[in-house]
């Protein structure tokens, strides 16, 4: 979706308009993907402290390098730049469990983009949570995020297996006092609302939460993210939430959109959220790319995701 050029610097101009505030009295932990505004881990810090006006930050990427293959030298970097800006991490965005399931046969879902500049196959993710584990631990959050596989035409004969694995890596949190978050991801085996739902069912560990997502559900045709999809979920173990929002186009086809427009409707879902007693990270993920760099389409973003949460009456 592209904007005109005078809605595009009105979008701009307004989004720089925004007061930097503490939200302090939102009952979420509103955040952004830092990756989402830039590579250079210093100036997207600055953008969401002084003009997003936030406390909390998510951690996928940053100097070209995905997050979990920092040296020890980027890390502490890392940390001493997230003290200046007194920004809290709200979970480690890992691609844990973002490859091929082993011995299923490869579909035309089967994909190799989205990695954020990591690369770890199947045989390296018992790794891969470890070292998530002690990243979690680094950055003072009790979040890694996951998912549950390059989706197949076909799970049904691995799905168990698959369930498994996800057990068996939120007990691992768990002895960490840390929480599994699997996102649900159109490219993977948990897409949609009902999938979630069916997958919470099956992996009962107490630490295995949702990272909800509705930008994602609505890649789907005929998916409908909220209120029906929401609806299937059990609120109580919806642990984190990524904003960004989808317009649909004639077969099927559908383009990132800015969170102010398309097929969400965010401030009903936080309205919702609220309602429900969700307290935890509402996190910006613009992928949208309409206002030409990351920066500036997440700036109109975050502007739209602010609006809906005063049209929502959250108290932010």
């Amino acid at each position: 979706m592209m904007l005109s050029r005078r809605s595009f610097l009105a979008g701009i101009g307004a989004a720089a308009a925004i007061p930097a505030r503490a939200l302090a009295s939102c009952p979420f932990r509103v955040a952004v993907i830092n990756d989402e505004i830039s590579q250079d881990f210093d100036h997207a810090c600055y953008v969401a402290a002084h003009d997003f006006g936030l406390q909390w930050i998510e951690l996928r990427g940053m100097w070209n390098k995905n997050i979990t293959t920092l040296d020890a030298g980027e890390l502490a970097q890392a940390r001493t730049i997230l003290a200046k800006y007194k920004l809290r991490v709200t979970d480690i965005a890992s691609p844990l469990y973002k490859v091929d399931w082993p011995g299923a046969p490869l579909s035309n879902q089967s994909e190799r983009r989205d990695q954020f500049h990591a690369d770890y196959d199947f045989k390296k993710q018992d790794v891969l949570l470890e070292h998530c584990i002690e990243l979690a631990k680094t950055f003072g959050t009790d979040r890694i995020r996951c998912f549950d596989f390059w989706r197949l035409d076909d799970v049904t004969p691995y799905r168990a297996a698959m369930n498994e694995t996800l057990r068996k890596a939120a007990r691992r949190c768990a002895k960490s006092d840390l929480i599994l978050l699997l996102e649900n991801e159109m490219s993977c085996n948990t897409a949609t609302g009902a999938e979630a739902a069916a997958t919470l069912k099956a992996v009962t560990e107490p630490n295995f939460m949702l990272n909800w997502d509705p930008g994602n559900a609505a890649t789907f045709p005929g998916s409908d993210p909220f209120p029906q999809g929401y609806d299937l979920l059990p609120k109580k173990r919806i642990g984190h939430c990524h904003a960004k929002n989808v317009v649909r186009q004639p077969g099927g086809k559908w383009e990132w959109a800015p969170v102010g427009t398309g097929v969400v409707d965010w401030a009903a879902q936080l309205r919702a959220l609220d309602r429900d007693g969700y307290r935890y990270a509402v996190s910006l993920e613009t992928h949208w790319r309409g206002a030409g760099t990351p920066e500036a389409s997440s700036r109109i973003s975050m502007q739209g995701l602010k609006a809906a949460l005063e049209k929502a009456g959250t108290g932010c």
